[in-house]
């Protein structure tokens, strides 16, 4: 649609109809306006979904491996195909702009969103989000790059003003944004939180360098509730606040316009380009020619042999003393550890879907192994976590008899108003009709366990949880948070003992009354008593000794990482990280498998005899990691993170204001650039990586001189030593040693796969864009490069680079 026409639609719109236009009419909804032919623009959460308007886990999702997963492949083709899966399933479920993907960095290891973001460097995480942004908008779907900017922890989100130096902004943090906006990203989010004093929402970066340095000529979006104020949000380069329809905008910012407080060409502006995103996304046209929806997707089986190639090309290969992969000699395996008979697929959060299924490691190696090898699993302690929601599993609708629960909404006198048969105990949106005052979840529990089981109910305002008409849990539960992710995602659970024995039902019933300001979500959870950690390390040790392999699988929690707090230490438990050692005490063919979203604390690493770290690797994880175990794929991952021995080390922790204030004190040196200055070696560098096979680095060439503001290229020699075919992540760096300006000691320019068979050479071509040898002058306010010697280093990680090349750098002029 062309400028005049966007002018022409405009002039059909009173100042009220455009005021109307930019904060949503729903939770996920944009306003329609048959005026001008505009209809509904829809927008779904991800990154590793699409889960569409409702919480509704009868409206099931793919589920792709998190972030963190997909940029330890770094295999931007692949992304970039997994993105155009992600346009797929929206496109399924009408959703024309796709929240993600999220471009904040793995700035302190202690981050609770680690899973949600790629990486701690800039670059990786500007090629991975641009590839994911190409292959959502390959289908006609909008992405949005997220959180704009500096929003990389959870504590204080809110309110948090971070305080970084400009070279260190521009550098780090925006980069991925600027990458994204090369990508034609359609719409970037304003984060939650301050930047030097100023909430993004209202933020002058919304328009420099976003808008004039960089052309973004997209939709800016608020958070979900980030826009507080009227008029310097209107000011801004903010487009939408959204969810609707109460906002801060509406008839105060028509008031506004009004009384000259806020030019009216600002609302057009945003008017503007609120309709060019909804011409593109196919929902802007005279009224009743609505076009119909793009059609093709991908094929169910396609798709999950997809997810599952995702999953193995996304597992690191942290350590393997000759353990992996398992061959045809392995008879029995011991599957060892509760997360690998529920592997944790997806971190929490408001990210999060409901997958039609998930496979298990277990799962996963027993349908490998089926006719091969025998399988026991030895399910180990139980995590230390609050209970999970009530599942099919464990429970029946007390009125139809099918595996679920009940949910009824109620009157003011307890009258029934609705109800319908539900498959989770896990209810953040319920249905409601008028009149409702009460939600209640009942359940028919079935314990195949005799002891006391913990029974829970989470949520806010008067609750009520009772178990055959027995009181366990009543009182009044303040809301003490405004952050979304906890009121409407993940409230806090208030739980209680009973006992329950084997053969006898109990009616478990959960009422929430829904008062204003309380959300709607309520959750309804059980968990069977804990066995004995002694006992239960015991049986796996039995398990490990009788086997001729083990793979032992441990991890995070829901309540460990998600969004809306950071983690307070990098700690898997002592009864973890026990089991752990005690199995690879008992079998030295001990496979230690880490399913978590970011670092974790290992200090058992020298004790077994592989160490795999699977991350959340999607509903095709355990078939995935089989494939790798098994050798059927290799380990495709090189880490996108530095992983600390222990958390004490890492250069860079904070995620705790002090005063409301979060200090960006070590500027540009974060991830591998602050280890690289510090006193402790971590345990696992930044591009570390095994696989099936080895390699040696033998030969880096290219130019000895270069010109400031051009690309050049290097190609690097490597050969396959090893007895497998292979591929290889060959990374290169900068450094700019002598130097009177401060650099980083060396830092990521750019890197490529190769493939080889046993004995073969591959030559990687690595361009390195002229923006990698530029820094951003505070006293001149632009960027510049500084002429004079440079180093070019090569090889498999961070630390790992025993190629070295010198180049002269030459400024024209």
């Amino acid at each position: 649609m062309t400028e005049d026409e966007l002018d022409r639609l405009l002039d059909k719109l009173t100042l009220r109809a455009k005021v109307r236009l930019l904060t949503g009419a729903t939770t996920w909804r944009t306003p329609a306006e048959p005026d001008v032919g505009l209809r509904e623009l829809v927008m779904s959460d991800g990154p590793a979904g699409v889960r569409g308007e409702s919480w509704d886990e009868r409206r099931t999702a793919l589920l792709l491996p998190s972030a963190s997963a997909l940029a330890a492949t770094w295999d931007v083709d692949l992304v970039e195909r997994l993105g155009a899966l992600l346009a797929a399933e929206a496109r399924r479920k009408g959703v024309h702009v796709v929240l993600a993907p999220n471009l904040n960095l793995h700035r302190s290891p202690l981050g609770g969103r680690h899973f949600e973001c790629f990486s701690e460097d800039p670059v990786l995480t500007s090629r991975v989000g641009a590839a994911l942004i190409r292959g959502i908008q390959s289908r006609g779907v909008a992405a949005t790059a997220k959180h704009f900017v500096a929003n990389d922890s959870e504590t204080d989100r809110l309110t948090v003003d971070v305080r970084a130096g400009e070279r260190a902004l521009r550098e780090v943090y925006l980069a991925p944004f600027e990458a994204a906006v090369a990508a034609g990203v359609q719409v970037v989010m304003a984060g939650y939180n301050s930047v030097n004093g100023t909430t993004m929402t209202a933020s002058p970066l919304l328009s420099d360098p976003l808008r004039s340095e960089w052309g973004f000529d997209g939709v800016v979006v608020s958070d979900w509730g980030a826009a507080r104020t009227t008029h310097d949000t209107a000011r801004s380069g903010l487009d939408l606040a959204m969810p609707g329809p109460e906002s801060v905008w509406g008839e105060a910012l028509a008031q506004a316009v009004e009384d000259g407080r806020v030019p009216e060409s600002a609302v057009d502006g945003k008017v503007r380009r609120l309709l060019a995103l909804a011409d593109r996304a196919g929902v802007l046209g005279e009224p009743g020619e609505a076009r119909p929806p793009a059609r093709g997707g991908v094929r169910p089986r396609d798709a999950r042999a997809q997810l599952r190639r995702a999953a193995s090309a996304g597992t690191v290969l942290l350590a393997n003393r000759g353990v992996l992969p398992l061959g045809p000699e392995v008879r029995t395996v011991a599957v060892v550890g509760a997360h690998a008979a529920r592997t944790r697929t997806q971190g929490g959060g408001s990210a999060g879907v409901f997958p039609q299924h998930e496979v298990s490691v277990l799962e996963g190696l027993r349908a490998l192994l089926r006719g091969r090898a025998g399988v026991v699993h030895a399910p180990g302690p139980c995590p230390d976590e609050p209970a999970p929601a009530l599942d099919m599993d464990l429970c029946s609708d007390p009125r139809s008899g099918l595996p679920g629960v009940l949910l009824r909404m109620l009157d003011a006198s307890g009258s029934e108003l609705y109800a319908e048969h539900r498959n989770s105990g896990r209810q953040l949106e319920p249905r409601l009709v008028p009149g409702a005052h009460t939600v209640e979840i009942s359940a028919r529990l079935r314990p195949r366990v005799a002891g006391r089981w913990t029974l829970g109910i989470a949520g806010f305002g008067r609750m009520r949880l009772s178990l055959d008409e027995r009181t366990l849990v009543e009182g009044e539960f303040a809301r003490e948070t405004d952050d979304p992710a906890l009121v409407h995602v993940n409230p806090p659970v208030r739980s209680a003992e009973a006992w329950l024995a084997v053969g006898q039902d109990a009616l478990l019933v959960a009422r929430r009354e829904l008062a204003p300001d309380t959300g709607r979500a309520t959750v309804v959870s059980a968990a069977p008593p804990r066995p004995d950690a002694s006992r239960a390390i015991a049986g796996a040790v039995r398990a490990a000794a009788e086997a001729d392999a083990v793979v032992v699988v441990v991890g995070t929690t829901e309540h460990s990482e998600s969004e809306g707090y950071d983690r307070s230490d990098l700690t898997l438990g002592a009864t973890q990280n026990a089991l752990v050692r005690a199995v690879a005490a008992a079998n030295p063919r001990t496979v230690a498998v880490v399913n978590s979203g970011g670092p974790v604390e290992l200090p058992w690493r020298d004790e077994v005899g592989a160490l795999l770290l699977a991350w959340f690797p999607g509903q095709e994880g355990g078939g995935g990691l089989a494939d790798v175990i098994l050798g059927r794929a290799e380990p495709g991952g090189r880490l996108p993170t530095t992983w600390p021995v222990a958390l004490a080390d890492a250069p860079v922790t904070g995620t705790r204001p002090v005063a409301g204030r979060l200090e960006y004190t070590e500027g540009l040196h974060i991830g591998y650039r602050g280890w690289l200055r510090g006193r402790h070696a971590p345990a696992y560098w930044f591009g570390h990586g095994l696989g099936y096979t080895d390699w040696s680095y033998e030969e880096l060439t290219g130019p000895r001189e270069v010109a400031a503001g051009e690309p050049f290229t290097v190609r690097v020699g490597v050969r396959n030593t090893g007895p497998r075919a292979g591929r290889e992540v060959v990374q290169v760096y900068l450094a700019r040693p002598g130097s009177a300006l401060e650099y980083p000691r060396r830092w990521l320019a750019g890197f490529a796969a190769v493939h080889a068979g046993p004995g073969a050479t591959a030559t990687a071509s690595v361009t390195v864009p002229a923006a990698a040898l530029r820094h951003w002058s505070v006293g001149d306010g632009g960027w510049r490069t500084e002429p004079g010697p440079c180093r070019v280093l090569a090889g498999r990680s961070a630390s790992d680079l025993p190629l070295d090349l010198g180049v002269e750098v030459r400024v024209r002029g």
